[in-house]
């Protein structure tokens, strides 16, 4: 055997042996230490449970938030089923009118603007054709729109203002009043604020006491 033969076959041994140990190393000896997972993998769907919590609760405010209020009006006079009702903040004259059994043959739909926004705890009179004067229900003045005081300016329109209405103006009393609904009645109502200096009684110094009092 020559010395090339000599060299190979120890060679051979020594890469068998090795090949032999580590083909006989189990897969279960090799262990991974529980330090080495890193928290978010090993803490499981926690992180992702409280994410979606959260995100549920946001989700539920946000919807509470758009939800509109309810609020609770009274309409009474010619409607055919007067009575209080709960409406959403934010519910026209009109809408609520409908809830009420609609207007009856007698309502005047002139004197009530129902495309106003309905306001919580109010009253809403809707008038008969040709009546003048507003009742009292329960002790408090009932108002139709467009009809008495205006509510949000604090105007009194004198077109539509009845005989109690218009002597919430400074310097109109009654008989005053009764002078205005009568030109109102022969005319056909005030065109301008400065029309009502054509009722007897009325001229350009008192006209400039109430004419930030009142409106057409």
């Amino acid at each position: 055997m020559d010395l090339k033969n000599l060299l190979i076959i120890p060679l051979c041994i020594v890469l068998g042996g090795c090949g032999s140990r580590y083909e006989e190393l189990p897969l279960s000896d090799v262990n991974v230490s529980e330090d080495a997972v890193p928290e978010s993998i090993s803490g499981g769907s926690a992180g992702w449970d409280s994410l979606s919590e959260d995100e549920a609760d946001e989700d539920k405010t946000a919807v509470q938030a758009c939800e509109p209020e309810t609020i609770y009006v009274y309409v009474c006079g010619r409607v055919n089923e007067p009575g209080v009702y709960q409406v959403p903040e934010g519910s026209r004259i009109y809408q609520l009118i409908e809830m009420a059994g609609g207007l009856t043959a007698e309502a005047d739909t002139a004197c009530i603007n129902q495309a106003a926004v309905c306001g919580d705890g109010e009253m809403i009179y809707v008038p008969a054709e040709g009546e003048t004067g507003i009742p009292a229900v329960c002790g408090v003045a009932a108002a139709s729109k467009g009809a008495a005081q205006d509510k949000d300016e604090g105007l009194i329109d004198i077109n539509t203002a009845d005989t109690e209405g218009l002597q919430r103006i400074s310097g109109i009393g009654a008989s005053r009043a009764k002078d205005i609904i009568a030109y109102r009645e022969e005319n056909g109502g005030f065109s301008t604020k400065e029309d009502i200096m054509k009722v007897p009684g009325i001229k350009e110094g008192m006209f400039n006491k109430i004419k930030d009092q009142i409106k057409v």
